[in-house]
């Protein structure tokens, strides 16, 4: 018997949607779920096990960890180790919204996200179904719904055309309204000790442009060559986080 893949936009189907989305959770296993960006496979980021299968799914080493998406500021102050002023302005201005922030993860928190080098990467997404299950759940371990060099999905029949089975749970709520995935920022630079001038970098191009950062950071963004396109966040960010979050 295949996945569910429950209608979201039929009053009845999300709310057992919903319900079996958070059974899916509490006992380890994944769901799909709409963002503002594109489609989303979840496991919680508390459980180790569920985050490997996440991985497991995508075909994605521990090398590439999930970024995690949280119902709210106060769930990212509790999984970071400081929230530094320009990173509160940037919430401020983006949140919930296209932009995921790279800082150094709270040393206290008990979990297993891959090989992040002690960071994380946090993001509020802008869409009321995910933000409603992530207040019910807690912070979620998320990735975009796709196989490894595949396009992301932009709807719950693309997510399972690839995903399948190794998925609990779909919920559909219709096509992504961007299609864009979140533009990655690295503020780790921001913590800590300081010997040189600290700067925000861009570790990955998306739905937040360059242009509106630094209307926020002003000179704190890290200028790149001609203002082109960042390196990939496999290859610069601290955390090498999933270079394909939601």
């Amino acid at each position: 018997m295949s996945s569910p893949l429950f209608d979201c936009s039929d009053g009845a189907e999300l709310l057992s949607g919903m319900r079996q989305a958070r059974q899916a959770i509490a006992r380890g296993h994944l769901i799909v779920m709409p963002t503002d960006t594109v489609y989303g496979v979840a496991a919680d980021a508390f459980d180790a096990q569920a985050v490997q299968r996440l991985l497991d799914a995508k075909g994605r080493g521990r090398q590439q960890p999930p970024p995690v998406l949280v119902s709210g500021v106060d769930a990212m102050r509790a999984l970071v180790e400081e929230m530094p002023e320009p990173v509160e302005r940037l919430v401020e201005r983006f949140w919930p919204g296209g932009l995921t922030i790279v800082l150094p993860a709270q040393p206290s928190l008990s979990w297993d996200l891959g090989e992040t080098k002690g960071t994380v990467a946090v993001r509020m997404p802008d869409h009321r179904i995910a933000l409603e299950l992530l207040t019910e759940t807690g912070p979620l371990a998320v990735s975009s719904a796709n196989l490894t060099g595949q396009p992301a999905a932009v709807t719950g029949d693309g997510a399972r055309d690839m995903l399948g089975d190794s998925v609990a749970v779909y919920l559909d709520d219709g096509p992504s309204r961007t299609g864009v995935a979140s533009t990655i920022v690295d503020a780790t630079a921001l913590v800590g000790p300081r010997d040189d001038e600290p700067r925000v970098r861009v570790l990955r191009d998306g739905a937040v442009s360059r242009d509106e950062l630094r209307e926020v950071l002003g000179d704190l963004l890290e200028p790149s060559d001609d203002d082109g396109p960042a390196p990939a966040a496999h290859e610069s960010a601290p955390t090498a986080p999933d270079e394909e979050p939601a």
